[in-house]
């Protein structure tokens, strides 16, 4: 039996492009890709802390340094330039993989600048 569970994070990445006549896809800087180990064509969730829009697509390899979160295609509609993002990528796990497992989880700035890396998620208080 499997479970699916958090593999990467991208937390508060910021809209740098919106391209309506692409192929589809988001476009992400390659340092953060490798940084958040989610690779090229992977499946992504993007959730919109601006406007509360959830959707799927794929991860496509944006040029290194360049800090770009490119949201292309038919949800180019369902983010804007300068909207907060948390992209999240999830994998399948066995029962003996569940117990050491823990997601990356890749926090950013201003800018698409790193902030800090993590692999927990901290604890919710009341």
């Amino acid at each position: 039996m499997h479970t699916i569970m958090l593999k990467a994070k991208l937390h508060m990445a910021r809209v740098t492009h919106a391209v309506l006549n692409y192929e589809g896809s988001c476009a992400i800087d390659g340092d953060l890709l490798d940084l958040a180990g989610i690779r090229e064509n992977e499946q992504i969730q993007i959730y919109n802390v601006e406007n509360g829009q959830r959707f799927t697509t794929y991860a496509i390899r944006g040029e290194e340094g360049s800090r770009i979160i490119s949201v292309n295609g038919a949800a180019a509609h369902l983010a804007s330039v300068g909207d907060r993002v948390i992209i999240c990528s999830y994998a399948h796990y066995s029962e003996a993989e569940l117990d050491d497992h823990q997601p990356a989880l890749v926090y950013l700035q201003q800018g698409n600048a790193v902030s800090h890396t993590s692999h927990a998620i901290p604890v919710q208080l009341a």
